[in-house]
């Protein structure tokens, strides 16, 4: 089992920035991938980053230059630094751990950028 939990959400202006951090815990070694998704309402889940056990990072279209994954292994915690957001930003943002045979998901954090 892997356990992750989200945080650093909240409500900004356009234009204005947030880090979103996610803490994994239980059975790490098995993890071989981790990953940012969004999703808003009504809308299906995207693939917003990812990043490797190497380091090596992937990024949506819509969202290179303005967000940066990380990843500590030591401490366990990968980041999303975001950055210049955009109201079609708003979204619940999912950390995702992905392993051989599936993944794991976290609880979310909500993200709202509005004047």
């Amino acid at each position: 089992q892997v356990q992750l939990v989200e945080s650093g959400g909240g409500s900004v202006q356009p234009g204005g920035s947030l880090r979103l951090s996610c803490v994994a815990s239980g059975r790490i070694f098995s993890i071989n991938t981790m990953a940012w998704y969004r999703q808003a309402p009504g809308k299906q889940r995207e693939l917003v980053a990812s990043i490797t056990s190497g380091g090596g990072t992937s990024y949506a279209d819509s969202v290179k230059g303005r967000f940066t994954i990380s990843r500590d292994n030591a401490k366990n915690t990968v980041l999303l630094q975001i950055d210049s957001l955009k109201p079609e930003d708003t979204a619940v943002y999912y950390c995702n751990a992905r392993v051989l045979v599936g993944s794991y998901w976290g609880q979310g954090t909500q993200v709202t950028v509005s004047s």
